[in-house]
């Protein structure tokens, strides 16, 4: 028996990276998960393959986010999805964790309002509408996992407008904690450090070694690292946790 049985987890962005192996320990933990994915089909299909083949249950969910309708398209889409895999049309976790990130950031001043606009609808409009609307169908003691970033508590100028998109995520986190409250439903924040999402960069030897330098234990975190704390906030020992901002970045943000 897993922690997670007969529950039903959405993971946004599931098709790689840290989103993946989220979708990959909720489901090992018993949950049916919805993988989300917005135009990497292949990626998304072979994250649910290798969910069913480990004996767990998943399925894909497509939708564009940061888009007119696309909380629209991603709710139908998890309706159609559910309809085939269990008669229940409700979600138990909703996990924020797509993301959008210029490859080498912008310098402040090369932010352009269309740069700043689309990061802030991916990154913040869509997670605060996906969650407005997940509400109306999470039970009580129901879970809400925001993924930010330690770059809202480290300075890095070529990241201002992600980070800002972050700080908002935040927000939701800590307004809705309250809100939520009544209702026995959890929502908290995790931020990652530099982690490894699968990025070419970090097969890269003398990059991964200059990453490596920034964490207390001298090393780049793996993506299961960051899964194993949403495991735990999203699963029955977190229920005494809400609001709560989670440093997961190996101790880059102690100084």
């Amino acid at each position: 028996m897993g922690v997670l049985d007969n529950k039903i987890a959405l993971v946004t962005g599931a098709s790689r990276g840290i989103g993946k192996a989220i979708a990959e320990r909720l489901a090992r933990d018993g949950a049916l998960v919805a993988v989300h994915y917005a135009s990497n089909s292949e990626a998304a299909e072979k994250t649910v393959a290798g969910i069913v083949e480990s004996g767990g249950s998943a399925f894909t969910v497509q939708a564009e986010l940061g888009v007119p309708g696309d909380v629209d398209t991603l709710f139908d889409g998890l309706r159609a999805g559910l309809a085939e895999h269990t008669d229940r049309y409700e979600l138990d976790i909703l996990v924020n964790n797509a993301g959008e990130q210029t490859a080498a950031g912008l310098a402040p001043e090369d932010i352009t309002p269309e740069a700043f606009d689309r990061l802030f609808a991916v990154n913040a409009r869509a997670p605060l509408f996906i969650t407005q609307r997940a509400l109306t169908i999470v039970p009580e003691g129901g879970r809400i996992i925001n993924i930010s970033s330690g770059l809202t508590r480290f300075a890095v100028p070529e990241q201002l407008a992600y980070s800002m998109t972050k700080g908002a995520l935040e927000q939701i986190t800590l307004h809705y904690a309250r809100h939520l409250a009544p209702r026995g439903i959890t929502i908290n924040t995790v931020a990652p450090g530099i982690t490894d999402n699968g990025s070419p960069v970090f097969s890269i030897p003398e990059a991964r070694e200059q990453m490596s330098q920034l964490s207390a234990f001298k090393r780049v975190g793996t993506a299961e690292e960051i899964a194993g704390v949403v495991a735990f906030l999203a699963g029955p020992d977190g229920g005494w946790t809400t609001g709560a901002f989670v440093d997961a970045s190996g101790g880059t943000l102690l100084g």
